[in-house]
């Protein structure tokens, strides 16, 4: 800790903060980036966070790659690299847990049991560790930035929470660590996800009932190999299921393809209205 002190002294003020797991890869990168705009010095976070993970096999089973991460921060312009241990962030006698509500609830809350827990308590550690004005996270895991910022609202936390777009592979798939884990044949249907919610968002403009709309596309994913575990229309902010179109409305996905369980979102944008972003 001491190290990582000194190392946010010297950068001086304004500091943005990148938290990750590792396995970076462009999307991570395009987060460096949105920190870096104005100049700002940047430091990222590399942690694969024991406490929100509800099955060991699957924590043991998440990549790691610190050399090729280090090296793709330095690349990238990064000024601080931030790697604690699982006994720096939980202590031999360390039962304080952030339990989030609001936004918490349903969807990932409901598959993934005291994920948004373990979520929200490091990411509190983190931020109290390193001290940024601002900190970024994609947009992509779209529950997880809402209940970040609810933490963060709730505990009176000095820092901005800034949220990326997601960034995409040229056929549409998410960016994800976790993509690397696609057989070849699981990678040229998993981008049929986000055609999926493309259709259905277009569908929705388009004036058709909303419940008709997320039965279709269900089916239509079952058929093409996916195993659905949740595909709903939300409020963006509360994450409340909507029944009809509204400003700031979201398709919410989570589905299985073999092994590899990819998330995704999109916003039903009205005709002349405004995006609504992690800001």
């Amino acid at each position: 800790m001491d190290e990582l002190a000194a190392g946010i002294a010297s950068l001086g003020p304004g500091l943005a903060l990148v938290p990750t797991m590792g396995a970076l890869h462009a999307g991570h990168l395009s987060l460096l980036e949105a920190a870096q705009h104005g100049g700002a010095p940047v430091a990222a976070s590399i942690f694969v966070n024991p406490t929100q993970f509800n099955q060991s096999d699957d924590l043991a089973r998440y990549p790691r790659d610190e050399s090729a991460d280090l090296e793709l921060l330095r690349q990238a312009g990064c000024d601080l690299a931030w790697l604690p241990s699982v006994q720096t962030m939980y202590p031999a006698g360390d039962e304080i847990r952030i339990v989030p509500q609001g936004a918490a609830l349903g969807w990932e809350g409901d598959v993934r049991p005291g994920h948004f827990s373990g979520v929200a308590t490091v990411v509190t550690k983190l931020l109290n560790q390193v001290s940024p004005q601002r900190a970024y996270f994609g947009e992509k895991d779209w529950q997880q930035l809402q209940v970040i910022r609810s933490v963060v609202d709730a505990l009176f936390m000095p820092v901005a929470i800034i949220g990326v777009p997601t960034l995409r592979e040229p056929d549409g798939l998410a960016m994800s660590s976790r993509n690397r884990f696609l057989g070849e044949q699981e990678r040229e249907r998993a981008p049929a996800l986000y055609r999926c919610l493309s259709r259905l968002a277009q569908a929705i403009l388009d004036g058709d009932e909303v419940d008709v709309c997320l039965a279709t596309a269900r089916e239509d994913l079952t058929l093409r190999g996916f195993s659905v575990e949740y595909l709903a229309l939300v409020d963006g902010g509360s994450l409340h299921p909507a029944a009809e179109l509204m400003p700031g409305a979201r398709l919410l996905a989570a589905a299985r393809l073999g092994s590899v369980r990819l998330l995704d979102n999109l916003e039903v944008v009205l005709p002349g209205g405004p995006r609504r972003t992690g800001l």
